[in-house]
């Protein structure tokens, strides 16, 4: 499944910035894996990447899932939800409040349980990092590779290493654990741009080596993703989807030539 770290963060200069596209255009690409940062205060769930706020608030967020999926009900979203630049450790009731309001109660899938797709469809599924009652699932119950502390490009190779490896224990994995490799990365003398062009071309070489290969490889979450790499996730998702469920080809078939139709106007 494809993901963006940081997928709001379009704004704040090469330090802040991970994504290009929109939301709306991200989902409309494949990516279905989404990382939302919020700050806390007073009630208001503002999108920031650290101190740089990125000109939405968690409405937006919400509003823009809930229109993709009433275009696509078969389609599942997951997302990534934690507090970001405030401590309060107490967003779960902002949380609530910011989806009655800007979505509905029924959107979310309400277990801790990983659900089959059938189960999923239409569903928004958050993967909670934060306190408070369940919301869905618990982030932290996922098997995560989050190495992303990258100082200078001098140490682009430490980790792709982490990258590689976690991808490569992903197939003969826990089949009950959603696997999640972060490709993303940055630090001091190596922001995020940077880091994306060292890394993204090892991964979309990693697995067009594997493309004959029916393996799951869980979400793949990165900085600026090109179309191609994205395409190439979505394939695995196609081998699968032949192997498993035959009558949901022509809908993932769709999807992906939605996706090729997006790179085709981007170019």
């Amino acid at each position: 499944m494809p993901g963006t770290h940081n997928t709001m963060s379009l704004y704040g200069g090469v330090y802040a910035e991970c994504q290009t596209w929109s939301l709306a255009s991200q989902l409309r690409a494949g990516v279905r894996f989404l990382d939302v940062r919020v700050r806390h205060i007073n009630g208001n769930l503002t999108i920031h990447h650290g101190v740089s706020y990125q000109r939405a608030h968690f409405g937006h967020v919400l509003g823009g899932v809930v229109d993709f999926l009433r275009e696509y009900p078969s389609e599942t979203v997951l997302m990534r939800l934690k507090e970001e630049f405030s401590e309060t450790n107490n967003i779960y009731g902002a949380v609530v409040d910011f989806i009655h309001q800007y979505a509905y109660w029924d959107l979310l899938w309400h277990s801790r349980l990983v659900p089959a797709m059938g189960e999923a469809r239409g569903k928004l599924i958050i993967l909670q990092d934060f306190t408070g009652p369940d919301l869905g699932m618990r982030y932290g119950s996922l098997d995560i590779a989050d190495d992303w502390k990258v100082p200078t490009l001098l140490n682009l190779e430490e980790k792709w290493q982490s990258v590689y490896k976690h991808l490569d224990a992903a197939p003969s994995g826990n089949m009950g654990q959603i696997f999640l490799t972060y490709a993303s990365g940055a630090g001091v003398f190596a922001h995020p741009r940077a880091v994306a062009k060292g890394i993204n071309p090892q991964l979309y070489k990693y697995l067009q080596a594997k493309a004959n290969q029916n393996q799951r490889f869980g979400i793949i979450c990165m900085d600026f993703p090109a179309a191609p790499m994205i395409q190439m996730i979505i394939d695995f998702q196609l081998k699968e989807v032949v192997k498993t469920n035959k009558p949901d080809l022509e809908h993932a078939t769709f999807l992906l030539r939605q996706m090729i139709k997006h790179f085709a106007a981007t170019k």
